[in-house]
């Protein structure tokens, strides 16, 4: 007889996901100020991170460490008077598109070159300057950066990667098709078309993410097709237009699984820059076991407990999302420990 006791009563908000963290204070009222950029350059004090096509600078050597469990990485910095000098600027010239103001914390202010878009946005005297800067260092994704970092220099790759995604991915107005240009330090874009200035701001996409529970408390996992062999991990999909977050997992689910899901219970949200994401997570209580999966999207799905999920790990017929996904971290609160 199925227990009385809902499965999703304990169900702890997700407090510490990856890619959710940081302590920055992003002080947007600065972005629009013409010399934010120009004048932290030349002063001398902020910190210039470099990104480049999704992934973030580390120390040469540290990127070993990013496929292992263990090891700490952190990003790799230069001063922001060694980029203005690179660059050729005083304090009276523009900044190049390719910075971005990534906020301020205890006196510190942060910057991000972007070096994917330095070449064809700069000054002349620029594609040198990316080849000064480009030294010494490796470079790592996202995925395997965050679970070796400190949160806050965890939400600085984030929000560099994040800029960076659509400001390279978005060179014409989607309105007029006219040439854009980076504004408010990196935050926004600027078209001249048709003789009206208008301003374009980041697009996000928004998922859903569900754990799906059963009245046993076991844990619905499923593979798919565009996953390698073993790879497990919960439902998920975009959320539709006019839809509400509700009733999206709930659609997700019926049509990856087949599984009707009643009660759910929000747990956190995440920032996926791949490239423009954002997860929201939810446990969800099935109001049926039976398993219909798609067959083209979802190949196959199974409830587990947690004795299931330990032996199929060991057994290596099951393999987790990675560290920092924001479904590791929903299956690991449902199973009550790490994994």
């Amino acid at each position: 007889m199925p227990s009385l006791f809902s499965p999703l009563a304990l169900t702890r908000v997700l407090t510490t996901l990856p890619l959710a963290q940081g302590d920055v204070d992003y002080q947007v009222a600065r972005r629009t100020d013409p010399d934010l950029l120009p004048g932290l350059l030349t002063r001398g004090k902020a910190v210039v991170i470099l990104v480049r096509r999704g992934r973030v600078a580390v120390p040469r050597g540290q990127s070993l460490l990013a496929p292992r469990r263990a090891g700490r990485i952190r990003l790799a910095t230069i001063p922001a008077a060694y980029l203005a000098d690179a660059l050729g600027l005083d304090r009276s010239g523009p900044a190049p598109e390719a910075l971005y103001y990534l906020g301020s914390r205890q006196g510190a202010d942060y910057l991000a070159l972007d070096l994917g878009l330095l070449e064809g946005t700069c000054p002349p005297g620029a594609g040198e300057a990316g080849r000064l800067v480009d030294k010494g260092f490796d470079w790592v994704g996202l995925d395997g950066f965050a679970p070796h970092a400190s949160p806050r220099q965890v939400g600085l790759a984030t929000s560099a990667v994040c800029l960076s995604n659509w400001q390279t991915g978005q060179r014409f107005c989607p309105l007029c098709g006219s040439p854009v240009r980076a504004a408010q330090a990196g935050w926004a874009q600027t078209c001249v078309g048709r003789g009206v200035s208008h301003t374009l701001f980041p697009r996000v996409e928004p998922a859903v993410i569900t754990s799906i529970v059963d009245a046993d408390d076991r844990l619905l996992l499923q593979h798919n097709r565009a996953w390698k062999e073993g790879l497990v991990s919960v439902c998920a999909g975009f959320v539709e237009a006019g839809e509400n977050l509700e009733h999206a997992a709930r659609r997700e689910a019926m049509e990856e699984v087949g599984v009707p899901v009643g009660e759910l219970r929000y747990m956190g949200s995440q920032p996926w820059p791949f490239p423009a994401s954002l997860m929201v997570a939810f446990k969800g209580r099935a109001l049926d076991t039976a398993v219909r999966t798609d067959g083209e999207e979802t190949l196959s799905a199974r409830w587990v407990s947690r004795d299931d999920l330990v032996a199929l790990i060991a057994r290596g017929d099951m393999e987790l999302p990675g560290r920092a996904t924001i479904a590791r971290s929903m299956i690991q609160e449902w199973y009550g420990s790490d994994l």
